[in-house]
């Protein structure tokens, strides 16, 4: 339960205990219970359009809210899963393979967090290692050489900051994976399910098109590591998340993403079919779109999107 949502649930159960009480002695009439729901949805209204930044950060972690994996499941026909980077081991925060979403072949690469205490173990809570951004660009490899389009699934708290990451070139993998998926000879969508932060993200995250579900961020750093690093103080990260200007509304408006993906109130997690069906639909139809254009234009076009992110101004001063 997340603390907007505490007034909520509260009158939804009694809500319920009324109807319950109602099945014995009748006390409540129809119209009564009736005008209580009504209430009730009046209250969903008001508390899910005055959101504040780190109230939707509670939402984008909620554990019940859908994960790579729940998407493939729910959106592919097939998906046939590949391990390993060939180099040193399988990163299981990865989940990488060949897929078909409406009858349309593609390439999925998805970051995986687990949705329980197991799980996160197995999937190190997300975060990848290098031999994760290896085993993607490998497969994403394989659909330039077959001109399959590349589906992204983005959803991280960061690349691991470990020890034996960086020994293992952690930076470098990143780096090259830039790199390479700038200039990847075949479409690539990217979508965010849930946090995209640093550099952890933007790894699997340069593609033609971007796009976000409603209560995503899309951070170069989480608000926690923000509050810590500006006031070296945690507990600020309520303002941290408002001054990041993380949230989707905001990210299109800079355009650093091109489609904002609704979810249901209160969260994807509240209705997780409808996410899958805006996620599918927003799928196939930028591939349609992205698959009309020549192969050079789509790299300049992906070039050129990138490469004017940030706005900024030069001023010149004169020195007598």
């Amino acid at each position: 339960m997340l603390d907007h949502e505490k007034q909520i649930l509260d009158h939804e159960k009694t809500i319920a205990q009324l109807k319950e009480q109602n099945k014995v002695n009748g006390i409540w009439t129809d119209e009564e219970i009736v005008k209580l729901e009504k209430k009730l949805e009046q209250l969903k209204t008001q508390v899910y359009s005055q959101l504040s930044p780190w109230e939707r950060v509670g939402i984008c972690r909620h554990p019940e809210r859908p994960r790579s994996i729940d998407y493939i499941k729910n959106i592919c026909e097939s998906f046939t899963e590949i391990f390993g980077d060939r180099l040193f081991r399988d990163d299981r925060a990865i989940v990488a393979g060949l897929g078909v979403i409406g009858g349309q072949k593609f390439v999925i690469i998805a970051q995986e967090k687990g949705c329980d205490t197991e799980s996160r173990l197995y999937r190190n809570f997300g975060m990848p290692h290098p031999e994760g951004y290896r085993k993607a660009l490998r497969v994403m490899k394989l659909a330039e050489k077959f001109n399959l389009p590349v589906l992204s699934l983005l959803d991280t708290p960061g690349a691991f900051p470990g020890l034996t990451a960086e020994e293992r070139g952690q930076g470098s993998a990143i780096a090259t994976n830039l790199l390479e998926m700038a200039n990847l000879k075949t479409p690539v969508i990217v979508l965010l399910i849930g946090e995209g932060c640093s550099g952890g993200a933007l790894g699997m995250g340069v593609g033609d098109t971007v796009g976000m579900l409603e209560h995503a961020y899309y951070s170069v750093i989480s608000p926690e590591g923000c509050a810590s690093i500006l006031w070296r103080d945690a507990t600020k990260n309520e303002e941290a998340a408002e001054m990041l200007k993380m949230q989707s509304e905001d990210l299109l408006e800079f355009g650093v993403i091109d489609e904002i993906i609704p979810e249901p109130q209160g969260g994807a997690h509240h209705d997780p079919k409808m996410v899958y069906e805006g996620v599918k639909k927003f799928i196939l139809k930028e591939t349609k779109k992205l698959a009309a254009i020549p192969c050079e234009e789509l790299l300049e076009e992906r070039y050129q999107k990138f490469r004017k992110l940030g706005a900024f101004s030069v001023e010149e001063t004169l020195v007598e």
